[in-house]
Formats: C-alpha cells, structure tokens, sequence
C-alpha cells in the first residue's frame, strides 16, 4: 500500500503514519510546518519530509491512499490534486475505521475524560498483557506511540473525538467508528466554531449512540443529566450500564478507592479521577479483566500526559501543568487540586486560548468554573481574539462572567509572566490551565522557584 499523508506532522497523523510504516506500508507525506516531538519522531523513521511546503507533483495515480489532516486547507494544492486524479481520500478516522472493520471497536467518548479513561485502560490492559490495538490522544508511559495498528490483535481502543473530520468532512470524528462497545463520560457543550449552540453540539452525541453497533454495550455517566437522559431514551436494543463516581476516601495527599472493605491506593486525584476510573474498570469488566486485576493494575497509573502533571513539589508547595480549557475541564481541575491540597494556597491560572473560550457568547459556560481556586488568574491575547475573527473582549467582562472575586485578567504576556515569577509560592499548590503556553512562558523559570 502506498499511502500519503497531506499535514502529516498534526499530533494524530504523524502516529498514524507511523503505525503504517510500521505495518510494512510505503508512508510519505507533506506539511508547512512540522514542530518537535512529531518532527523527531517523524525522522526516526524516515518519514520527515525533506522539504517543507506542499508539492502537487508528490500526489501520482500509483497513490493507493491520501490521509487528509484537520491542519490541511480546502483549497489544499496537493489535495486539489487527488480530487483531480478521483485518488481515494480519507480522514484520519475514516482511515481507522478501515483499518479496524474485521475488529472489536472499543470507544471512549464524552466531553471530558476520554483521554484519561483510555489511558487508564490501555494501561491496565498492558500490565495484563493484552495486546490491542489503540489510538489514544496523549502520549503514555511505556507505549511509545500513540497509534498501533496491526493484523494480529483482535480488538482496537479509540478515543471518540467529536471534533470534525477532516477540512471536507464535517462530521465528528467518533461518528465513523460503530462500536461494539463504548462509554461515554459526560457531555459539556465545546467547540462553539463548529457546533454553534449547545443542542447542536448534544445532538452530535445522540447520533453517535446511533452508529453502535446492533446489540452492542452502552456504558454512561448517569451523573450527567443530560446524558442521562439521552441514554436512557435511545437504543433498547444495547446494553446499558449505567456509572457514577465511586466510593473514594483521601488520606494525606493520597486517594484510594473503597471496594468490599479493602483500600486500593491511587497515583492520581481528584474525585473527577475516581470517575475516569470508574467508566474505565466497567470498559475492562466488558473485556474480561476481573476487578482484581483492574484495581492491581491501576495503582500504578500515573495519569495521561499534560493532565494535572506534576511540575515539581516540595514538602511546602507543588505545581501542575494541565490541558484543561474547557470549562467542564476546568472545573474538575481546580477541584481535584484543592480537594488534594486543601491546606494550600491554591493559584489557578487559565488561558484562553481556543476559539470557544475567546467568545463572548461562550463566555458564561464559565460561570463559577475557578470557585474551589483562593486565587484565580486568567490570561488571553487581544490579538488572539482579532485572529480568530471574533469581537474584542474587555477585561471587565471576563469578571462577570466568571464570577470569581478579584479574578485578575492579565492581557500582556510579559506582566503575567513577571507576576507568577514574583508569586509567593510559600505553601501554595499552583495549577496553570491552557492548551497554549501563556505567550511564552518560561516553564523552567517557575519551577526553579520551588526546585532551585
């Protein structure tokens, strides 16, 4: 199989590309721009463009696929090329779906969470040595891509984004995949570009609890009373099972959940994580791993990358850098670090960084998102909003629609960096939220706080 990827550098395609060649397929592919780790990556095997930009003359009729990324353009050249030549084109999970259809398709969906469910479960699969195959949406311990595919395991784990397919395919990504069995952890309006009202963006899920496949498994939060109810009401031909966040108790700074009288220590926190942990040990009960074996292996699991991971601590204080931008996300963050931390200081920094959180419209999702915080900091780019091609947003409206008194705005990258530089770090827990990096911030310059 000949396969070229158009923005083969984005986090997805390049792990997909590599899992290709892996698989013994000729895999190239172009892109404007290829930034570390998918540029190092890229290069251990070969598959780093030798020119960045894109080349019409690279898409030739011997071409049995062309991968089309979300970071590529309609107008694409090299994409104008392969609609000419009637080449087959695919998205990124299109693509998948292919490669997965003789497979059991495992989904794990939901507006928060997924990414840290499927971790925790390709980990407790791994530490029983099950061999699946797997698409997960961060990078993990002990797996070194985020991708594999090949024509041995008998099941795949997909994280369901419900983002877009690709630039000339606008449905989510979760709706190609027809599971056998999936859970879903909540649903939480998000990506307001795309799904511009929150019962749009609901209905994205409903019309993925369509696509299980006949028969199959239905795991969901009955927590979430939307979802709940959506649930409960589709599909009477599935399995349903219905989850909420178990029992739990803290001691310390440890978390441990309770099952028939016997304690099982955890490596990360947060009730928000006690859910994950949930929806993932019900995922593995319908795989075959016994409770015993779940809650053995999970006590090693040391979190998704760029989830509330741990900076650098001290016996006094502690920092965490976390993905979260939704304010679903956001919320679950700020809990998680003070119900861990109640005796400190806790400093809450978020950027706006996305198209939805830079909206004014979207602005009162946020609404009391940082009140577990003592002290809450929020941080975007003026220029960022003019970008986006969204109306300028004044600090003072940040204010109110978040509700957090003495929320400080800060809109100059340097004076933010210069006030958590100064920050007394003396007893204090400090969580900086974004899916950017605050305009440059010097991650090393903050950590050298606590950790000279």
């Amino acid at each position: 199989m000949n396969i070229h990827f158009i923005a083969i550098g984005g986090a997805a395609m390049h792990n997909l590309a590599i899992a290709l060649h892996k698989k013994g397929y000729q895999v190239m592919g172009s892109d404007d721009e290829i930034f570390d780790p998918s540029k190092s990556r890229l290069e251990k095997y070969g598959l780093l463009p030798p020119k960045f930009g894109w080349y019409p003359e690279k898409i030739t009729p011997k071409l049995d696929a062309v991968i089309l990324g979300m970071h590529a353009k309609p107008d694409n050249p090299e994409l104008k090329k392969a609609q000419e030549l009637g080449l087959n084109i695919y998205s990124y999970p299109e693509y998948l779906y292919l490669q997965s259809q003789d497979k059991k398709r495992v989904v794990i969906a939901g507006s928060h969470g997924k990414t840290t469910i499927t971790s925790m479960i390709l980990h407790v699969l791994s530490q029983q040595n099950k061999q699946v195959n797997y698409m997960v949406g961060s990078q993990l311990q002990g797996f070194e891509t985020m991708v594999k595919l090949d024509d041995q395991a008998d099941t795949i784990i997909l994280e369901g984004d419900e983002y877009l397919s690709s630039p000339i395919d606008p449905r989510p990504k979760f709706l190609w995949y027809q599971p056998q069995l999936t859970v879903i952890s909540g649903i939480a309006w998000d990506h307001m570009n795309k799904f511009p009202d929150k019962a749009e963006y609901i209905r994205q899920f409903e019309k993925y609890i369509d696509t299980i496949t006949p028969g199959g498994t239905l795991i969901y939060n009955e927590e979430d009373k939307t979802l709940k109810n959506i649930a409960e009401k589709k599909r009477p031909d599935l399995k349903k099972i219905a989850y909420k966040t178990p029992a739990y108790q803290k001691e310390g700074n440890t978390f441990y959940l309770l099952n028939q009288n016997n304690k099982i220590p955890l490596k990360i926190i947060g009730a928000h994580n006690m859910q994950n942990a949930e929806a993932a040990r019900l995922i593995c009960r319908e795989m075959g791993i016994t409770y015993q074996a779940f809650y053995q292996a999970i006590q090693s699991f040391e979190g998704a990358d760029k989830r509330l991971e741990v900076l650098a601590e001290n016996d006094k204080s502690i920092i965490f850098k976390d993905f979260a931008h939704a304010p679903s996300k956001v919320a679950a963050s700020v809990k998680a670090v003070k119900e861990s931390f109640p005796d400190k200081k806790l400093v809450a920094v978020l950027e706006l960084h996305t198209y939805s959180s830079l909206n004014k419209k979207f602005l009162p999702e946020y609404k009391n998102k940082l009140d577990a915080a003592d002290e809450a900091i929020v941080f975007y780019s003026p220029k960022a909003v003019v970008l986006k091609g969204l109306e300028p947003i004044a600090a003072s409206l940040i204010q109110e629609e978040f509700n957090f008194p003495g929320l400080k705005v800060f809109t100059n990258p340097q004076e933010l960096h210069q006030y958590l530089y100064d920050l007394n770090m003396d007893n204090t827990a400090l969580l900086l939220m974004s899916s950017g990096n605050y305009g440059g911030l010097d991650f090393d310059k903050i950590t050298h706080k606590i950790n000279p």
